[in-house]
């Protein structure tokens, strides 16, 4: 049991104070995965360090600072910008349906000079803080009441539309996941649990044939028969498939992969880039990396558990949710497990937005570790 002084002392740490209350080794550990995505993006090029490692590197020497800053501010101010961030984010999602650029068949970036921003992967943090500001505000009981359930349905209702109108079939799912998750481990009854996951399987054939478009439809008929038309709608996932067998158990060895270098691998530097890690380290090499990704998630889990505060499990255990999502979709569908969605695997794959996203996410989980002794009264939740 922590004294009551203590705690009262950890509210007011000095910047030196937070600086070594971060938890460096999983600092250590994203650090190292990010490594190992820069390699591989290096090794997709040819061997050189342009196109996309160069960049990818400066934009993770970015992040990094910025999950240092995020760490160290008190994790009362992020709950309080919960629900400003929430809306800033679903704003950007409508700018997007109205000037959004279009890229593969899809409209989710917007154009800001130079930079180009994809909000709904900042939606995935923004729904996290939002929900786990709600949820801190309610007691067990309150959370299956039906007037309580309105707001946060909502809270993932609203984005989840927007995105899917994108279309974004797969940063849909996940927040819907990520929302259905925290209310389960807020406390839901599962008397709201089971009738909904009925009323969604029955829900399966009206989506079907009035939601999915047709490319989402023909990805579906794809991943239950890819040899159908492997060198049309089935090619993505054969080649991925082709690259991840050819590695066997110990891999063909760095910058030897042949799948990327003659260009049979598609989207090679995002969506499909753990084939070419599969490809050249092996079965052993993608176990590894799994592993390594697991050892992130249980420090995420533990650094939720040691939190004081119910806004605070909540926050970490969403990021760690969201990070694992990311990585059980992308992986699952490279190996042909389930269709083929933009999902991209995190700190590996090429990406700007996705990249800070997920080190701004890992800045909220260190925040919580170093201010795990603090205390939110239920009632600072306040209302949107």
């Amino acid at each position: 049991m922590i004294s009551r002084p203590y705690a009262t002392a950890r509210r007011t740490l000095s910047i030196r104070d937070k600086l070594y209350a971060i938890n460096w080794g999983l600092v250590l550990l994203i650090t190292l995965i990010a490594c190992t995505g820069f390699a591989m993006l290096y090794s997709v090029a040819g061997g050189s360090i342009s196109p996309w490692a160069g960049k990818q590197i400066l934009r993770f020497i970015f992040g990094f600072l910025l999950m240092l800053t995020v760490a160290m501010v008190d994790i009362r101010f992020w709950m309080a910008a919960a629900y400003p961030a929430f809306w800033i984010s679903f704003a950007l999602l409508i700018v997007v349906e109205v000037a959004g650029r279009v890229g593969l068949g899809a409209q989710r970036w917007i154009a800001l000079g130079p930079i180009e921003l994809q909000p709904s992967e900042l939606m995935k943090v923004a729904l996290v803080m939002a929900m786990a500001r709600y949820l801190h505000g309610l007691s067990v009981e309150d959370v299956s009441k039906p007037q309580k359930l309105f707001i946060p349905l909502a809270l993932i209702a609203l984005p989840a539309v927007l995105v899917a109108i994108q279309p974004n079939l797969g940063t849909t799912l996940i927040l819907v996941a990520d929302g259905l998750a925290l209310l389960f481990l807020a406390g839901l009854s599962w008397w709201w649990i089971a009738p909904t996951t009925t009323a969604a399987a029955c829900a399966v054939p009206i989506v079907w044939q009035f939601v999915l478009h047709d490319y989402q439809k023909r990805r579906v008929m794809t991943f239950l028969d890819p040899e159908s038309d492997a060198l049309g709608a089935g090619w993505n996932i054969t080649q991925a498939k082709i690259a991840i067998g050819s590695g066997g158990l110990t891999g063909k060895g760095f910058l030897e992969g042949t799948q990327s270098r003659l260009n049979f691998l598609p989207e090679k530097e995002t969506d499909f880039i753990f084939t070419n890690f599969g490809e050249e380290f092996g079965f052993f090499g993608c176990v590894t990396l799994l592993l390594l990704f697991a050892v992130v998630i249980g420090y995420g889990v533990q650094i939720a558990m040691s939190a004081r505060s119910q806004f605070a499990r909540l926050l970490a255990m969403g990021i760690v949710l969201n990070f694992f999502f990311y990585i059980m979709v992308n992986a699952s569908m490279v190996m042909g497990l389930i269709p083929v969605v933009g999902i991209p695997m995190p700190l590996i794959s090429y990406g700007g937005t996705a990249m800070l996203t997920v080190m701004f996410s890992f800045g909220l989980l260190l925040s919580v570790h170093v201010h795990r002794q603090v205390e939110i009264p239920r009632h600072a939740a306040g209302l949107i």
